[in-house]
């Protein structure tokens, strides 16, 4: 019997052609109550690129992204205890925490930002790593 459940696997070879890469990830795990997601960023769940050039934009679709796939694992975003926000840039901080902070409203996840040199794919300017605890009585 698995101990965690995947959440809409996938290889990296398909969402990075032009990396030469193959590992198979997926894009969320649910272990018992914890739901750990995928650093979400500005690759929509069909693959396409959102907001290239805009940090909310593409924040917009990072919160969209996690949410459905929260969802998918059977948790919320009221669920969410710990999110790591990465940017490429300072000047993206404000426009990308406006925007998750809308997402995130009345939650009070702890909270981590870092600055980074560059992301997956040189189109990212932020992404967003989230883990969400289930309460019992609804898991």
């Amino acid at each position: 019997m698995p101990t965690h459940t995947r959440i809409r696997p996938f290889n990296t070879k398909e969402a990075y052609p032009e990396q030469n890469l193959d590992n198979d990830v997926c894009m969320a795990v649910r272990a018992g109550n914890t739901v750990y997601v995928r650093g979400q960023t500005a690759m929509a769940l069909d693959g396409s690129i959102v907001g290239i050039g805009d940090a909310a934009a593409q924040s917009e679709n990072a919160m969209s992204c996690a949410k459905i796939l929260l969802e998918e694992a059977g948790a919320k975003l009221e669920d969410v205890v710990k999110i790591v926000i990465y940017i490429t840039d300072r000047a993206y901080r404000e426009p990308v925490y406006r925007v998750v902070g809308k997402w995130l409203k009345g939650v009070y996840p702890v909270s981590t930002g870092i600055i980074v040199q560059g992301l997956a794919k040189p189109e990212y300017l932020m992404e967003i790593d989230i883990i969400a605890e289930i309460p019992a009585e609804r898991a």
